[in-house]
């Protein structure tokens, strides 16, 4: 099932348009990777859906229903999580501060049985929580961003650039966790990636974004192996 689609979509920022005439779909339990070189429209994707984009034409629609415009934080509540690339926790905050954060339209009593269920899916964090989130490796901030939104129990989550400046081995461990979440939980995931072999990897479906305009849709296996993909857009060798 589809859960969450643009339509012929005209997007950018005032009067600034980046995306044109995108067909985008998410699918239930899948995870969906969107890539593309830098500058190609992946994070305006994004911030369209999440209603930080200017909408000129088209329609955003998430499980049946039309969302297009819709302010971020109503976004937010129809389950809706968003990861932006930077700015995702508060640095100066301790991990279980942050955690208490995300989980501030919780019911109390609700609150600590959910960062026990983050934690579990995060257990290294448990060691941190009374540390700053500034002072974690840029693993962990992954990792303790993730957990934030999972705080509100997600139906979706889009994670943009969650391994940016990574060393290739917590690139591994963060794609690995974003599976599990698919595999544990049956979440739904859009994940926009620079490291695109390794996302093109794990993906169930994949878009790839080139100029504003989508260049490709279908098995991520099949751009994996389109050699004029790779070669030009993607930078992958074999």
């Amino acid at each position: 099932m589809v859960m969450l689609e643009t339509v012929h979509l005209y997007s950018g920022y005032g009067k600034l348009k980046v995306l044109f005439d995108i067909n985008f779909k998410a699918r239930e339990k899948e995870i969906t990777v969107v890539v593309g070189p830098n500058g190609a429209g992946k994070t305006t994707l994004m911030n369209s859906i999440c209603g930080i984009a200017t909408i000129h034409k088209g329609k955003v629609v998430f499980e049946g229903k039309e969302i297009t415009g819709m302010p971020t934080h109503k976004v937010a509540r129809l389950g809706i999580a968003y990861l932006p690339q930077m700015g995702n926790v508060f640095a100066e905050l301790t991990v279980e501060e942050n955690l208490k954060i995300a989980g501030y339209l919780l019911p109390k009593d609700e609150v600590k049985d959910r960062i026990d269920e983050v934690l579990d899916i995060f257990p290294k964090l448990r060691a941190f929580l009374h540390r700053k989130a500034g002072t974690l490796s840029g693993g962990e901030r992954r990792m303790l961003a993730i957990s934030m939104a999972l705080m509100r129990r997600p139906k979706i989550l889009l994670l943009d650039e969650m391994t940016t400046d990574l060393a290739p081995i917590l690139v591994k461990k963060v794609l690995e966790k974003v599976v599990e979440l698919r595999d544990r939980l049956g979440l739904t995931i859009v994940l926009v990636e620079q490291h695109a072999k390794r996302a093109l990897e794990i993906g169930d479906r994949a878009y790839l974004l080139v100029s504003g305009t989508m260049r490709f849709e279908g098995d991520p296996r099949e751009l994996l192996e389109h050699p004029e993909f790779a070669k030009l857009y993607l930078g992958i060798t074999k």
